[in-house]
């Protein structure tokens, strides 16, 4: 299947235009490239929804922090132009960080209480960044339905409030978190691992599985099920930044799970920063 790689506003503008003028629907996956069969599940999504399909690379400076990793993220351009093409992606958006933040552009986005905890507490500005960039692609793509993983599940919120508190006529369709067989969520940042550190980061869902698995034998105590997923992911050496049992929707924290929950792992290993998420659900009755 042939691939459009667009390069300037004008012509993604072009191209959504002429789809729009034959009346087919406009489906975005949003990426900052270094792609993987998680993303390759996105664009398959979108394939199955949408008449064009849109994928946008752009490694967004706004939501690195200082010190993380915008210079040394993976940028393997051909690549996923292969894997977009592959799975179904029509046209690609590739601009220059000129394209996104002319000289002088100051406007940030700052969508409030769910982006303060968690992430938000780690890495102060990065859902600024995020929701900041998204807004920009969600006005020059204009999409009808947005493609998201839930990997990034409180990015998933942030971009749930944005299309919300903007009034935007987009659906948001989260999907699935594609694993390793051995559990470990896919992620552009798992080829930084080395061997050793490969091994011990299945610690992190064997951390949420574990959870789960508590929950479904009764526990209900937060702290407690917190404590044991601790434990899994110390005796691993992994360095916790946060282990946490939150309300799906404001990721407030719950002190019983008494109802459905999402459970939350920021871990690092080296340099390299890993984040995963379960939803998890008592027994009925």
């Amino acid at each position: 299947m042939s691939l459009d790689l667009l390069t300037t506003i004008e012509q993604l503008r072009a191209r959504v235009a002429e789809a729009r003028a034959v009346g087919r629907t406009i489906g975005l996956v949003p990426t900052m490239g270094a792609l993987h069969a998680g993303h390759a599940s996105l664009v398959e999504a979108a394939k199955r929804e949408c008449g064009l399909r849109v994928a946008t690379i752009f490694v967004n400076p706004t939501q690195f922090g200082p010190g993380e990793d915008f210079s040394r993220y993976p940028r393997t351009l051909e690549k996923d132009l292969e894997l977009l093409a592959r799975h179904g992606a029509d046209c690609v958006f590739v601009p220059a960080a000129e394209q996104i933040y002319p000289p002088g552009d100051e406007s940030l986005v700052d969508v409030g209480s769910v982006a303060r905890p968690l992430e938000g507490t780690h890495r102060p500005r990065h859902f600024q960044g995020v929701a900041t960039v998204v807004l920009k692609l969600f006005l020059l793509a204009q999409p009808d339905v947005a493609f998201f993983g839930r990997k990034d599940y409180q990015q998933t919120l942030v971009v749930r409030h944005l299309i919300r508190d903007f009034r935007l006529p987009i659906e948001l369709r989260v999907c699935p978190t594609i694993r390793e067989p051995d559990g470990l969520a896919l992620s552009s940042r798992n080829r930084y691992l080395s061997t050793d550190e490969r091994q011990r980061a299945v610690a992190v869902s064997r951390s949420l599985g574990l959870a789960t698995r508590l929950v479904r034998e009764g526990a209900t105590d937060s702290a407690t099920i917190e404590q044991a997923m601790r434990d899994e992911l110390s005796a691993a050496e992994l360095a916790i930044e946060y282990v946490a049992l939150a309300d799906p929707e404001t990721l407030a924290p719950v002190p019983r799970v008494d109802r459905p929950i999402v459970a939350l792992v920021a871990v690092r290993l080296g340099r390299t920063r890993l984040i995963d998420n379960e939803p998890i659900a008592p027994p009925a009755g």
